[in-house]
C-alpha cells in the first residue's frame, strides 16, 4: 500500500527527491532485546547477537526494497551500519556524500535502523529516526513524515495532538509513553524528544507523524489541502 503511494507521489512531481526509511520491526528489534544490543556489546556472545540484529535489519530491508522495486521505484539500498560510526549511541560519523549523490542522479536511497560500531559501548542500535536526523543537518531536507500504527501523538484519552512545538513539549510529555511492542529505541517519546529537538536546530523543518495504515495517507499528507497526523514545527 505505502509503495504503491510512494510511487504515485514519485509520478505526480517530477524532480522530487526522496529518501525512505524504515524500521526493524519483529525483525530486528525481538533479537536486539535478546541480546540487549542497544545498550552495548563487550563480549564474544554479544558481537555475535550483534550481527544477527544486523542480518535480521538486512532481512528486512531486502524485502522493502524489493516491493518498492515491484513497483517502478528506482530505489537502492544503503546500509547504514556500513558508513555509520556513533559514541554514546549518537551518530559522529556518517558518509552523507553517497546518498547525496545518489539523489542527484534520481535514485531513492533506502535506509533502515541498524546496528553501529561505536567507540562508548563497542556496539549499539541506531534508529532510522536518528539516521534521518542527522541526514535533515546534511542534506536541503524539508519534511520528514513518519509513519506508525497509531494517528499521530497521542494525549491522555488517545485523541491526537495536531502540533507540537519545542515550547509545547513539555506540557505534552506526561501523557506519552513508550512503543506498546518491542522497540529498543524509546517508542514514542523518544521518538518525538528528537524530531522537537531537530526543529529547534532546523527552523525551516517540518516533521509529521501519522498512522501509515490510514489509506491514502501519504499520498494526503504530500498534498497542502489534507491534514493528518501530528506536526512538529518551530512555531503553530
Amino acid at each position: 500500500m505505502i509503495a504503491s503511494q510512494i510511487n504515485a507521489v514519485w509520478k505526480a512531481e517530477p524532480g522530487l527527491r526522496l529518501v525512505i526509511g524504515h524500521g526493524s520491526g519483529s525483525f530486528g528489534h525481538y533479537v536486539a532485546k535478546i541480546h540487549q544490543t542497544a545498550t552495548g556489546v563487550n563480549s564474544a556472545v554479544q558481537w555475535l547477537g550483534f550481527t544477527k540484529v544486523a542480518e535480521a535489519a538486512l532481512a528486512l530491508s531486502h524485502l522493502v526494497l524489493l516491493e518498492l522495486l515491484e513497483h517502478g521505484l528506482p530505489a537502492m539500498r544503503f546500509q547504514p551500519s556500513s558508513f555509520i560510526k556513533s559514541a554514546g549511541g549518537q551518530i559522529v560519523e556518517m558518509q552523507t556524500s553517497m546518498i547525496a549523490q545518489a539523489l542527484e542522479s534520481g535514485i531513492v536511497p533506502v535506509v533502515h535502523g541498524d546496528v553501529a560500531l561505536d567507540s562508548q559501548l563497542g556496539g549499539t542500535i541506531i534508529s532510522t529516526e536518528r539516521i534521518f536526523a542527522h541526514l535533515a543537518k546534511s542534506l536541503p531536507v524539508k519534511r520528514i513524515i513518519l509513519l506508525g500504527e497509531v494517528d499521530g501523538v497521542l494525549d491522555a484519552e488517545g485523541r491526537v495532538i495536531p502540533s507540537v512545538t519545542p515550547s509545547s513539549f513539555d506540557s505534552i510529555r506526561s501523557v506519552m509513553g513508550r512503543s506498546s511492542g518491542i522497540d529498543v529505541t524509546g517508542g514514542m517519546l523518544q521518538k518525538v524528544e528528537e524530531m522537537v529537538a531537530l526543529v529547534d536546530e532546523i527552523p525551516s523543518l517540518e516533521v509529521v507523524i501519522a498512522n501509515g495504515r490510514r489509506p491514502n495517507v501519504l499520498t494526503d499528507l504530500m498534498s497542502q489541502d489534507q491534514r493528518t497526523g501530528t506536526r512538529i514545527t518551530l512555531r503553530p
